[in-house]
This record gives structure tokens, C-alpha cells and sequence, in this order.
């Protein structure tokens, strides 16, 4: 669906000294996690961010137990730079606690297992290391498999494997060796709760105008989830981490205004949800964006695809949470947007998850490591906090999963509202100021500014 590199950093060499250095200690108990002040209730929409001190009212009281927000790391990341960066950058997650996520190969770490039944931790230990000191709730895709799995040699990957066969999928005669190491990852991290099983039919779905293998899929997925149940009761799994491609025409019963879902897609869950052994909650990702890089019948409006996609797996899965692994909004054909615009089509993206019912949502932390990354979490070079990471930890704060939702409009269209009893946002997704009234109050919006607002 999108052109990402699996390697964990550019440098193998490079990457496993920094690894061992960041790994070097123990395993550490989950740190306090700090609780921004919260000032007093305001009409004014505050100036800073929603997720940090400064944002007026008190923060909902949720009861589900369901996280909501949250984001996966990626080939660099915080660990993968420097101790004080790391520390940078743990700080300013631990104050707005959230999901983390972290695939067992590739996007950061090393082959697992590049013998069978020879594990190597260090990777995934580092990653995990990062996630405790900035308090957030661990999540493990269980994704790659290593190469001997899947056709190739025993030992490290090889610059090839990393380049050409990360997303094999394992062979069947594998699928228990595969299951195997996933049972130990769950027993090795037994503060993670939450599982998914394989990241987007990798293997199973090579040309997405046929059919995929979902019996395959399937196949692995219930040895996936038969393991880790067993090694681990209590542990959440997931699945099918499908992606909801679609195009502009065609046949489908799920369409709208934004396109029509692959057909493709909705029999291969449809075959997965029908013969699996089990599933604690339901993971899809996806885009707005066609398969020919179209945004119909706009960038804004085809958001709706995200509520319609979720409306439809949540009628599908009955009572099972529905959690977008992955979401993306903006075409992957150069298409570059003004920062503010760019923030104002991602706040409404996640208002459509809001308002549907979405049980989580992971953003997919770009990968950067130097230059300049205005959609990345945190500066490649200097670790600070960015506008994206503020958005993030603004919806956490205020719109976790549970949380009330009141059916607030804008007298002005163009302006997008979501609002709990203690906040309000407005997200203006035009390219001019607007006036607009909200609730009561007036607001004035400068083009694409999303603004945050007390009650």
C-alpha cells in the first residue's frame, strides 16, 4: 500500500552497535507516569497543546478498559539515536501516556530468531525499554518471520533479505515454527497485552486485482493465536490486520462517495472472521486515497471512508473492538500539502474514528532520522516535540475510547466539531479564516487551524 523500508536502520553494522548500547541494561519496570497540571475551566480555546498543561477542564473518565490512541515505531526511532534523545523524547511521551507499537521484525528490529530456536532479544528489548520510560501501553505486531522461515538461510538477514524478502509471508510447513516464536515473545514481554497477528496479508495477497490466500492467512493466524493463548491466558489477539484498499468504480457492497472497497478485501475477512479460532478485537488499516491516488470527492469528504469502514467491520464483528492498525490521507504521488492543511485533514481523519467507534487507532510514525519530518512525532535531529505529536496526545487526553460524545454542530460547515463535556475542537478545513459558532460561542479560525477549546 505504501513504500516503507523494513530495514531497522540504514546501517546493519551501525544499527546493532546503537542497538547494544541502548539494550545494555536490564529490563525496567514501567516509570510513574507524570499528570499535567489541569487549569481552570475557560470559554477560550487555550493556546497550548490539549494533551499538556494549560488545557482547561478535566480529562473523561473512561471505564471500558479499551485504549484508543496511540502510534507504531518504525526503522528509526527514539532508541535508535542517542541516550539524551531517547530521554528527550520518553519525557515528553510520558506525559500524555498512549499506545505503542512494535513489530517483532524489520521496522526497527533485528531477525529474532536467526536460528531455530536461537533467539535474539536486543531489538525488541531496546524498543521495549523505550515504551516503559514513557509509561505508554505496549502493543507487539507479530510481523516478520525470520528468513529461514520463508525459503532462506539460517543465520542474519542479509542486505538482500532485508531488501527483497522481509515481506514474505512463512511457508506452511513454518506456520507452527512461526506460532513458536510468537508464544515466546508473549511469555519474554508479559506487560504486553495487546497482540496483532501479521501486518497486511504480507505474503498471502502479492496482486491485489485477485483473490488472496485467506485460508493461508487464516491458517497462520489461528497456530498464532492457539500459541499465545496458551503460553499466555491473559493476552489479547488480534486480527486480520487487513488493508481496506479501494478504487474508484467497481463492484463491492461497502462504497460511497470516497470509492468502492476491493471486493478482494471484503472476502478475505469475511473468510478469516468465518474460520478463526478466536479474536479478542478486529485490526484493519487503510487509506483515503484510491489506488490511483485520488481523493474523491475531496480530501476532507473522503474521510468518510474511515467511518464507513469501521460502521461496517463493527456490524460484521458484533460486540469485538474494532482497531485501525495503520490510517493514511495523503496521496504517495509527491503530493505535498501546507503543514496547517496537512494537520487539519489528519484532526479530521481522527474525528471520523471518534464518531464512529473505533476501538483504536495507530498512527504510523514516519521514519526520519535526519532533515526535516513535519509529520514525525518528534524533530529527527533535535527530539522536540512537533505539531503532529501534540494532536495526538490532544485526542488521548480528551477522546479516549468511551468517552461521551456530544452531537455538537458548527453554524459554518467548513468547521468540523467534536466535542465531550469538558472540550471542545474545531478543525477548519477550508483554506480561508472563518467565522463560526459553536455551542453558543463564537469562534474566528484561521485557514486549516484546528483549535482546542474549554467548556
Amino acid at each position: 500500500m505504501r513504500l516503507r523500508s523494513g530495514r531497522p536502520v540504514a546501517s546493519a553494522a551501525a544499527a546493532m552497535a546503537v542497538t547494544l548500547a541502548a539494550a545494555g541494561c536490564s529490563l525496567l519496570g514501567q516509570s510513574a507516569q507524570e499528570q499535567p497540571p489541569v487549569a481552570q475551566k475557560t470559554t477560550a480555546a487555550p493556546e497550548t497543546s490539549p494533551g499538556r498543561s494549560g488545557a482547561a477542564g478535566k480529562p473523561p473518565q473512561v471505564e471500558d478498559g479499551w485504549p484508543r490512541w496511540g502510534f507504531t515505531h518504525t526503522g528509526v526511532s527514539a532508541n535508535n539515536i542517542a541516550p539524551e534523545f531517547e530521554q528527550r523524547v520518553t519525557g515528553q511521551l510520558a506525559r500524555t501516556p498512549m499506545l505503542q507499537n512494535q513489530h517483532i521484525m524489520g521496522f526497527g528490529a533485528f531477525n529474532p530468531e536467526p536460528r531455530p530456536g536461537q533467539y535474539v532479544w536486543e531489538d525488541l528489548d531496546s524498543r521495549m525499554n523505550l515504551m516503559r520510560r514513557s509509561g505508554a501501553t505496549p502493543v507487539i505486531t507479530l510481523c516478520c518471520a525470520p528468513d529461514w522461515m520463508k525459503g532462506g538461510p539460517e543465520g542474519p538477514t542479509s542486505e538482500e533479505g532485508w531488501a527483497e524478502h522481509l515481506e514474505d509471508a512463512p511457508y506452511p510447513q513454518h506456520f507452527d515454527d512461526f506460532a513458536k516464536l510468537s508464544a515466546a515473545v508473549a511469555k519474554r514481554y508479559k506487560d504486553v497485552k495487546y497482540f496483532m497477528v501479521w501486518n497486511e496479508f504480507k505474503g498471502f495477497w502479492k496482486d491485489h486485482s485477485k483473490p488472496a490466500d485467506a485460508k493461508g492467512y487464516t491458517e497462520l493466524y489461528n497456530k498464532v493465536y492457539d500459541a499465545v493463548k496458551a503460553a499466555r491466558p491473559d493476552a489479547q489477539v488480534g486480527g486480520p490486520y487487513l488493508g481496506f484498499d479501494s478504487n474508484e468504480g467497481g463492484d463491492s457492497e461497502l462504497r460511497g462517495e470516497w470509492g468502492v472497497v476491493n471486493q478482494h478485501v471484503i472476502d478475505a475477512f469475511t473468510y478469516w472472521f468465518d474460520n478463526k479460532k478466536g479474536a479478542d478485537f478486529v485490526v484493519v488499516d487503510g487509506a483515503s486515497v484510491t489506488d490511483a491516488h485520488q481523493l474523491l470527492p475531496d480530501e476532507f469528504r473522503a474521510l468518510e471512508k474511515f467511518a464507513a469502514v469501521t460502521q461496517w467491520v463493527r456490524e460484521k464483528a458484533g460486540d469485538l473492538p474494532v482497531w485501525w492498525s495503520e490510517w493514511y490521507f495523503v496521496p504517495e504521488d509527491g503530493t505535498t500539502w501546507p503543514e496547517p492543511k496537512r494537520l487539519a485533514v489528519q484532526a479530521a481523519s481522527m474525528i471520523e474514528f471518534a464518531r464512529s467507534g473505533a476501538a483504536t487507532a495507530l498512527y504510523w510514525n514516519p521514519q526520519a532520522k535526519e532533515g526535516s519530518c513535519p509529520a514525525c512525532l518528534w524533530h529527527p535531529r533535535t527530539g522536540a516535540e512537533q505539531p503532529t505529536a501534540r494532536l495526538v496526545a490532544g485526542f488521548t487526553r480528551w477522546f479516549p475510547a468511551g468517552a461521551e460524545l456530544e452531537p455538537l454542530t458548527s453554524s459554518d460547515p467548513q468547521v468540523r466539531v467534536l466535542a465531550q463535556p469538558e472540550q471542545l475542537l474545531l478543525v477548519n478545513t477550508s483554506g480561508g479564516p472563518v467565522t463560526t459558532t459553536v455551542d453558543g460561542t463564537q469562534f474566528a479560525l484561521k485557514p486549516y487551524e484546528i483549535k482546542w477549546s474549554g467548556r
